[in-house]
């Protein structure tokens, strides 16, 4: 075994941003869909202890939000009960440290996009009792939480509603996910938090210029909180024109240089799998002007993320700052925030 392999294989492993979910209450995969035939040797494989699950409802479709959301935290805790010896849902940093203890994968239910919500930060604690321990405010678009990073030409700062279930979720140990918010909506939330903030799945904008990424000042912002920027591994962020390890790790290097070690994480963003799974060949996903089909060799699924551990270590990167990287990070704010109530 190399290196990179035992490293890799002894750290703890936080995966910020899986969509794993959309493939699970996809209809008509069959095993493929399934935690026990499809994810868990997926997970496994990629070395991943800690798994962040969001749920994430089609804008489309405003009437079947709180549906379609209810339906991915069944749909999750079947799998977890069906697989009960390997996964566990965990709401807090002790129950994930108890899971990974036992040697099972723990998985962190989000919200990405919050429309299930509505502007009703009064049943939000609904959501909590149900597992949900982060919530990010937007995807692209504009919800009557906050307006996504699409629509930053507007400027806007998070409306009453928006500030309201920021303070709720402050109140009863909810991270705070800044990931697709709006450039206005960063910089009022960052004035606003008294707990830990984190990006699930953000790049570095001064290696790759676009408004889905954050500026080095949003980034100092964040690790201000004492949070965490869970890096997007997705090509399209990273280098539209030179989507490469190499460029991956140009972006660490650039969050560690701004932020410091202690303030950054993985937060893959691996699609290309699932959109296979949920579209045709021919479909056209193009997103805000980038082709999220296009891959990183070699970097493109769970099951590569051994490849980042030896591109890091190649890059030299220590030992230990790989496994800040790898997990360490997030377990910090995760224990520090997840079920924790504030004051």
């Amino acid at each position: 075994m190399n290196d990179a392999s035992r490293v890799h294989r002894d750290a703890v492993v936080v995966d910020s941003h899986n969509d794993l979910v959309l493939s699970i209450t996809a209809p008509g995969l069959g095993e493929r869909g399934t935690f026990k035939h499809r994810w868990l040797p997926e997970l496994r494989a990629g070395g991943v202890n800690v798994q962040v699950c969001p749920l994430y409802s089609d804008p489309q479709i405003p009437e079947a939000h709180l549906r379609q959301t209810l339906r991915q935290i069944a749909a999750l805790k079947r799998e977890a009960d069906l697989n009960a010896g390997d996964v566990a849902i965990c709401r807090s940093g002790a129950e994930i440290d108890a899971a990974l203890d036992d040697g099972k994968i723990a998985l962190v239910i989000a919200m990405e996009g919050a429309l299930a919500l509505g502007p009703d930060e009064s049943i939000l604690e609904i959501f909590y009792e149900l597992g949900v321990r982060m919530i990010s405010f937007t995807h692209m678009g504009r919800t009557l939480l906050a307006d996504g990073s699409g629509e930053d030409e507007a400027g806007s700062r998070l409306p009453r509603a928006g500030v309201a279930v920021l303070g709720e979720m402050e109140r009863l140990g909810i991270v705070f996910d800044v990931s697709h918010l709006g450039a206005a909506g960063v910089e009022h939330v960052l004035e606003l938090a008294s707990r830990p903030v984190i990006a699930s799945h953000s790049a570095a904008r001064a290696l790759s210029d676009h408004h889905r990424n954050l500026t080095d000042e949003q980034l100092r912002g964040i690790a201000a909180t004492g949070g965490v920027i869970g890096l997007n591994l997705l090509a399209c962020f990273i280098d539209q024109e030179n989507p490469t390890i190499d460029r991956v790790v140009d972006h660490y290097e650039h969050l560690v240089e701004v932020v410091g070690i202690e303030h950054v994480g993985v937060g893959p963003d691996f699609i290309a799998d699932i959109y296979d799974d949920l579209f045709p060949a021919h479909a056209n996903l193009s997103s805000e002007g980038l082709d999220t089909r296009v891959n990183i060799e070699d970097l493109h699924a769970t099951r590569h993320l051994p490849n980042l551990t030896e591109a890091l270590l190649g890059r030299g990167f220590s030992e230990r700052d790989v496994r800040l990287i790898l997990g360490e990070n997030y377990l910090r704010v995760f224990r520090e925030v997840m079920g924790v109530r504030g004051d």
